[in-house]
């Protein structure tokens, strides 16, 4: 049988550099992932969502799959998850954090 080693000692082992390249690439990976690979991340099944959302399953699968849609959609959809939806226009300068505030429509 294999010997097994616990993360928390390989880690150890790693160079300094090692291990701030490893954090970078994981919180980038948190950053940045599909609406499918978020409702996994936060351990929620299709029908859990649907439920929440008054929607069929198959309506969330699709709405996983596409590409483009309203922001309204988007945002309802974070909200299930238990988040909240920010958007930001971002410029070589900087980025600016953009309202999603119904109120103001």
């Amino acid at each position: 049988m294999p010997k097994t080693t616990k993360f928390s000692e390989l880690r150890a082992k790693m160079k300094p550099e090692a291990r701030a390249e490893a954090r970078r690439l994981a919180n980038q990976d948190l950053k940045e992932m599909p609406l499918h690979e978020l409702r996994a991340a936060r351990q929620l099944t299709q029908q859990q969502l649907a439920r929440t959302l008054d929607m069929s399953q198959a309506a969330v699968s699709q709405l996983e799959q596409r590409t483009d849609g309203y922001l309204s959609t988007l945002e309802n959809f974070v909200e299930a998850m238990g988040g909240r939806l920010e958007m930001y226009a971002v410029f070589p300068d900087g980025k600016v954090k953009l309202g999603l505030d119904r109120e103001g429509s």
